[in-house]
């Protein structure tokens, strides 16, 4: 099968005059030691005016990009937000590494805590969070495992509960996760494995749990995720500057080039002229990067909770 190849293109930068840099931040000293890091960007995800948000993890930012590209602080608190999505009443949570799933009214910029521990157990670092159709929560909390402690961990909380189901304790690095079109599975990025892995979702929990897609190792792995409406699956590669996709059958179909703008390519949300074209964070470079997609992409806003 031949394999589509997209040139990106950048978007919108950083401005300059948001960079941080010469402050003392303990994420950059864990993450990017010796290193000047004025934004680290990630999460990208809608709301209903076509506006990007997007979490800026060692500063605990939250940006708002307009469909021009303007950028503007709509939140900054003490936290390592990692993940982020909007929600269908205008409402924004946070995987946040330091503080857990995290509520963010975007109205006044102020947060609260959502879960910050399961049954007083504190979570190891969460990394990202995806709503099925009907409202489910699931978000991963990878903290620094990989293939040397494969104990990450996934989570799904059902709406109108408030109760922390664990799906997956043994994942090595669990990060970027999204489910199948009729939200029957659900695709979970293990990062430090360079693979995603295919979990059939059931009321009582997962059943053969299996490998769903192999990626080029590296010096990172596959981070964010997400799907067309053919169900066509969207993998960054946060060290390899690309984006891999998958088709229902694990085929790789096309590749997003992202190289010519920054290596770490670590997320990405359709948006955009009918939701057909991609935007994907390029960490390394400060840049929201922008590719047209041949298929739109799922709908945003599937569930009404």
């Amino acid at each position: 099968m031949s394999v589509t190849e997209i040139r990106a293109e950048v978007f919108t930068k950083l401005p300059d005059a948001l960079h941080i840099s010469g402050q003392p931040s303990d994420w950059v000293d864990a993450n990017k030691p010796g290193g000047d890091v004025p934004s680290f960007l990630e999460g990208p995800s809608f709301d209903r005016d076509g506006n990007l948000w997007c979490v800026d993890i060692p500063w605990g930012r939250i940006f708002r990009i307009t469909p021009a590209g303007e950028w503007s602080v709509g939140a900054e608190y003490d936290g390592w937000p990692n993940g982020l999505r909007v929600l269908p009443d205008g409402t924004i949570q946070i995987a946040d590494y330091k503080r857990g799933i995290v509520m963010l009214d975007p109205k006044t910029g102020e947060t609260r805590d959502r879960f910050s521990s399961n049954r007083s157990e504190g979570f190891k670092g969460c990394n990202d969070l995806f709503f099925g159709a009907d409202g489910t929560l699931y978000f991963t909390d990878q903290g620094t495992t990989g293939l040397h402690d494969p104990t990450g961990r996934v989570y799904r909380v059902r709406p109108g509960t408030e109760t922390l189901e664990r799906l997956i304790s043994n994942g090595p690095s669990p990060n970027g996760l999204v489910t199948s079109l009729e939200d029957k599975v659900l695709y979970v990025a293990m990062t430090r494995a360079a693979a995603v892995w295919r979990v059939p979702l059931f009321p009582e929990g997962p059943s053969k749990v299996g490998l769903f897609a192999r990626l080029p190792a590296g010096v990172i792995g596959p981070d964010g995720m997400a799907l067309d409406e053919n169900g066509t699956l969207y993998v960054c590669h946060a060290s390899r500057g690309r984006i891999y996709a998958f088709d229902e059958h694990g085929e790789e179909v096309l590749t997003v080039d992202c190289r010519h703008i920054g290596r770490t390519t670590t997320n990405l949300a359709f948006g955009g002229e009918n939701n057909s074209e991609l935007f994907i964070t390029v960490s390394d470079a400060g840049v929201i990067a922008r590719a047209k997609m041949p298929v739109p992409g799922r709908p945003m806003y599937s569930h009404t909770g």
